[in-house]
This record gives C-alpha cells, structure tokens and sequence, in this order.
C-alpha cells in the first residue's frame, strides 16, 4: 500500500517535471543541438531527483513554479553530466537508458555541444525570476550549483 501512493506520488512528480521541461527546452525544429539536448533530458529516468526537490520545495513553502524550475534545473544537470560521461574520452557508453548515447546518435561534436547548451541552460533557469523573486536567493542558488556541479 505504501509503495503504491509512493510511486503514485513519483509518477506525478515525473510527469509535472517533464511538462516543465518541455517548455524550457529549445524547440526541436531551432537546430541539432536543439534536438539533442530534448532527446538528452527527455528520454527517460525515473526523475528521483526531481521529486526530491519537489517535497523538499512543498516542504519550504516554495510556490509549484519555484519547486519546478529548480526540479528542472537538477534533472537538466543530470543529463549533461550523462550526456558527457557517455563520451569516447570518457566511459565510451553506446546506450543510455535503452538507447543510443548522444555522441552515437549524432557524433561526439554535438555531445559536447548539448552538455554545455545544458548546463548553460540550467543557470539561465536558475537567474531567471520565476524561479526567485529575489535575486539574492537566485544568486545563492547559482553559487550552490556551480559548487555541487
């Protein structure tokens, strides 16, 4: 009973993050790198890590945008850091997640690409006001993920 409304609880969660970050992410049709980075993020996961910073959020008494910009961000930081551990230089991974790693799906040049175009987009999200009306807290949160990064 209680692994059901948890995973209840985690699916939900999931599914909020990924609407959010369909409407952070470029459009496909902006470029390859556009395409990557949407193919990178939204292929998959369970978004733990986005229901964490969900409760944890409610648990504050940030606002739902709040809590989604910042569960955005960590799951936006966790494909990049996939996205360039699957590189050649790096683990040589083929497959994330059933499926072909961004440097086989396109080459190793557009991996690289769409990690960096990831991880500047996590701190664009982060610097943006929706999610901090106040810009010391936004620069707080800036400065933690560039240390936790």
């Amino acid at each position: 009973m209680a692994d059901d409304i948890f995973l209840k609880y985690l699916a939900t969660a999931a599914n909020e993050t990924n609407k959010h970050l369909e409407g952070l992410l470029p459009k496909i049709d902006d470029s390859w790198v556009a395409s990557a980075m949407r193919y990178a993020v939204l292929n998959g996961g369970k978004r733990l890590r986005a229901f964490l910073s969900l409760q944890s959020g409610e648990l504050f008494g940030a606002s739902k945008l709040q809590s989604l910009q910042t569960a955005a961000v960590i799951e936006i930081i966790h494909a990049y850091s996939l996205v360039h551990d699957d590189l050649p230089s790096i683990d040589n991974d083929d497959l994330r997640r059933g499926q072909l790693t961004v440097h086989r799906k396109w080459d190793e040049a557009t991996a690289i690409l769409t990690g960096d175009s990831l991880q500047s987009l996590a701190y664009e999200i982060l610097a943006d006001e929706k999610t901090h009306p106040d810009a010391n807290v936004r620069i707080s949160l800036i400065l933690e993920l560039s240390k936790a990064s």
